[in-house]
């Protein structure tokens, strides 16, 4: 029997900085994932503006208007996602994350279901989220657990909507 997942907010120093951890590690999958990615990544988030972000990541997603999650096999941080608030009924899911040793065991649904799941309570009654056209397994997920395709939900550049696809869900 493989050993169960278990997911916890990231509240201590410890959790933030196995979070900060993955999140690097997913700028770099991002980062080798395609061109177009890389650009995107190396555009909005390079280096410097990246170390700021990690720097404030409890705050950005800081209770209650947002949550930060950590996902664990045994004592080993496998994954994370986080929510923010973008106004007082739509919050928005960043940086899900599941180490490659990891993936295929549904932890990515089961950090969403969770994120929804605080969002709901929180009284958010929409999650919008967006990731990578070269993601085709991520969006595959989302579908699955009832996001719909949308347009963008923030400005940005042509080049960058072109290169994303948009995703809603009414909680």
């Amino acid at each position: 029997m493989t050993e169960p997942i278990t997911l916890r907010p990231a509240t201590t120093a410890q959790d933030l900085e196995a979070v900060r951890t993955l999140c690097w590690t997913y700028r770099d999958f991002l980062l080798n994932a395609s061109g177009t990615d890389a650009e995107i990544v190396e555009a909005f988030y390079p280096v410097p503006k990246y170390i700021s972000l990690m720097d404030r990541i409890a705050e950005e997603h800081a209770r209650p208007q947002g949550t930060i999650l950590l996902a664990l096999l045994g004592d080993e941080p496998v994954g994370c996602g986080m929510t923010h608030a973008l106004d007082a009924q739509t919050s928005e899911i960043k940086r899900v994350y599941v180490t490659e040793g990891a993936r295929g065991r549904g932890v990515a649904a089961q950090i969403c279901t969770a994120l929804e799941d605080q969002a709901r309570a929180d009284g958010y009654t929409r999650m919008v989220l967006d990731t990578s056209k070269n993601l085709t397994d991520a969006q595959r997920l989302y579908a699955r657990l009832g996001y719909a395709l949308r347009g963008p939900y923030q400005p940005l550049p042509p080049d960058v909507v072109d290169a994303l696809v948009f995703f809603e869900k009414p909680l």
